[in-house]
Parts: C-alpha cells; structure tokens; sequence
C-alpha cells in the first residue's frame, strides 16, 4: 500500500530524474566551452571569450539545477524558474541564430539550434513532473 509520503515520492523521481539530466549536460556544456574554448570558438564562430563566459554560467546553472534534483523535496517554484530560464536560453539561441548576433559558422547554428531543442526538451519535460506532482 503506498503512503502519501511513498506517493509524492514517486511522482517526484521522473521530475527529479529530469532536472539531474538538465543539470549533467548543462554541466558538461559549460564545462566544454571552458576547457575548449579556442578550438570551439574556430568550430562555432563566436569568440573565445565570450563561450567561457557562457561556460562558466552554464557551469554554475548545472550545480544550481543540480542542487535542486537533489533536496529532499522538490521545490515547485525553483522548477518553475529552471523551466522560465530553459525557455529563455531556448528563444536567444535561435534569436542569436537568426539575427546573425553571435557571428555563427555553419556548424556553430546548427549546434545552437539543436542545443535550443534540447533546452525547450527539458522545459517541456520538466512542466510535465511538475504536472506529476499535483
């Protein structure tokens, strides 16, 4: 027999599973643009500079989102930030894209849509735990 406790549980490990796996590739990303950002900046177009910023903030989201995955209950209006900001992130990259912002080669806008799909990917995934919850 499943006790609220057991129950609430359960709904929240697909969030929880969702945003540690926001979290891990957010983390890896940054940590990517950072280790790498002189041969990424020649792939993707935009400047070194600027992709270890982007890593670093990307760094420190993951921990965050991370951090979140990882209290003992999930907090709604944390997710609710992680899938305002995953909606942002996704929005500027293809406005970057579009508009020709960041100077992207050919391959650099394919990655930053892909990327944006991702990101929308989890938002979507993630509205869908909080859903789980109530």
């Amino acid at each position: 027999m499943s006790t609220p406790t057991s129950a609430t549980t359960g709904r929240a490990s697909f969030l929880r599973l969702v945003l540690a796996a926001d979290a891990v590739v957010t983390g890896v990303n940054g940590l990517a643009y950072l280790a790498a950002a002189g041969l990424l900046s020649d792939l993707l177009g935009p400047d070194a500079g600027l992709l270890r910023g982007i890593g670093i903030f990307l760094l420190a989201y993951g921990v965050a989102v991370g951090l979140l995955a990882g209290r003992r209950q999930v907090s709604e209006a944390g997710t609710q930030v992680v899938i305002g900001l995953n909606v942002v992130w996704a929005l500027a990259s293809v406005a970057a894209v579009v508009t020709g912002l960041l100077a992207f080669t050919t391959i650099g806008a394919v990655w930053a849509i892909l990327q944006a799909l991702v990101v929308a990917g989890f938002a979507v995934l993630q509205i869908a735990g909080l859903r789980k919850l109530r």
